[in-house]
């Protein structure tokens, strides 16, 4: 595994682009595979996660072919990474039985939204992945899915999913925390449901599902915070869409340049869904200098250009529904928090005992190694500030997002950082160093 060295001290400066959104790019490739005819996907995220969805669906019998190369230059002088796919759809009873077990890898979003789509096959395959991704639980979708007629067996609440794919029907599901991945399992095995497919929800949750399946014209519509599916009046539509850049990978060098002294950055073509937009709220609740500009619509989906300036921060409260529409940029925020003025309080986080890591106690650990005044808390933690950081040697423990905080640490940090097995950024933002480096942070793999 490699490591990352961080040296403090350097203003950000500059125009760049991230990687495209991961939560999009997974759901194209699936909703592509079961369109019926060629979709065409610009600016797909070649991170490990993605790259595992990818995967699953050629072992599911589908064609991906990838245009080109996986680099391309953005702003004229950006490197980052994308990738361009052409993806052969076979309809919603076009796929085949795997060969082998499905691996997952360590992408929860690649398991849970597959065993929707494969809960209406009529042939049976197993999801697995590695052990970080094994230790996840997995009733949240498997509970509904088998209200649903599916026959899926786990390993107590936990991968490996064996899934024998049968007959389903609709069923009215009323949530108990609002989750994109559980209602898109739910929206996915709906499509191939006998009746109507209800998905209520106690909070706003991503919605790139629901823009995607009504783009390929399936019946579905929204009251409120309930989405209803109905049975497909005709195949689903090929998709032709460019993935717009990560607002979470976005909050990395965003927030960076928030804390580095006299930095200005600007970040192109950033999905600004509202469902995604907390740090962003957060943020400006705090006191930061951030401007959108250039607002449009992407493939379906609300983008802008976002310009940030080196801001004095104050500390705040976060909890409620915001919390849902940030649940994976809490580990920058506090880094960002550290910086605040006061206290900043996280709750209703509960969420994020059950990521990638823990991520309340892996943040609270590798903050802490750091000198930070963190303190975690049951369903969140309490950040006073600012302070001021030192180096030393800490670990993302597997988990892209930490891993990427720490290096937005090491940068306001008084020494250099090192953060151990930091191979795994790249589940989500290949190309992460090197954006960095463009904007002038000194950041080296070694």
């Amino acid at each position: 595994m490699s490591n990352l060295v961080i040296q403090p001290g350097h203003v950000l400066r500059g125009v760049a682009r991230v990687p495209g959104d991961k939560s999009i790019s997974h759901r194209a490739v699936m909703l592509g595979a079961l369109a019926d005819g060629a979709s065409h996907i610009e600016g797909f995220l070649p991170g490990g996660d993605c790259m595992a969805t990818l995967q699953c669906m050629r072992e599911l019998g589908i064609e991906i072919h990838i245009n080109g190369g996986g680099s391309f230059v953005m702003a004229g002088i950006q490197p980052s990474y994308s990738l361009s796919l052409t993806i052969r759809g076979k309809g919603l009873r076009g796929l085949q039985q795997p060969a082998a077990p499905l691996n997952c890898v360590r992408s929860g979003t690649t398991m849970r939204l597959l065993a929707g789509v494969l809960a209406g096959q009529t042939f049976e395959s197993v999801l697995t992945g590695e052990v970080q991704l094994l230790r996840r639980p997995m009733r949240r979708i498997t509970e509904p899915l088998r209200a649903m007629g599916a026959s899926i067996d786990d390993v107590d609440g936990k991968a490996p999913l064996t899934i024998r794919g049968r007959t389903l029907h609709g069923f009215d599901h009323s949530l108990t925390v609002a989750s994109a991945q559980v209602k898109s399992a739910i929206l996915l095995a709906g499509l191939f449901a006998e009746g109507k497919t209800v998905v209520r929800q106690p909070g706003p949750a991503r919605d790139h599902t629901e823009r995607m399946l009504a783009a390929m014209g399936a019946n579905i519509s929204t009251n409120g915070l309930d989405v209803i599916l109905s049975p497909l009046s005709s195949s689903l539509a090929p998709l032709s869409l460019t993935v717009p850049g990560d607002i979470s990978s976005a909050a990395f060098p965003l927030v960076a340049a928030l804390l580095v002294a006299e930095s200005e950055i600007t970040l192109e073509g950033i999905g600004i869904n509202p469902t995604r937009t907390g740090l962003l709220d957060v943020l400006q609740a705090m006191g930061a200098n951030i401007t959108l500009m250039a607002l449009r619509e992407q493939g379906g989906e609300p983008v802008a250009d976002v310009t940030v300036r080196g801001s004095r921060l104050t500390g705040t409260e976060i909890g409620g529904d915001t919390v849902v529409r940030m649940i994976d940029e809490f580990p920058v925020l506090a880094v960002a928090a550290t910086q605040a003025h006061g206290a900043t309080v996280v709750r209703d986080a509960r969420e994020l005992r059950v990521k990638e890591t823990d991520r309340i106690a892996t943040v609270a650990e590798e903050l802490t190694k750091l000198g930070a005044n963190i303190t975690p808390q049951p369903d969140g933690f309490v950040v006073e500030g600012p302070t001021s950081l030192q180096g030393s040697r800490v670990n993302s423990h597997g988990d892209h997002r930490l891993g990427m905080a720490l290096a937005v640490a090491g940068l306001v940090a008084e020494d250099e950082v090192l953060i151990e097995n930091a191979g795994c950024i790249a589940d989500s933002f290949p190309g992460f160093v090197e954006v960095m480096t463009r904007l002038g942070g000194k950041v080296k793999l070694i």
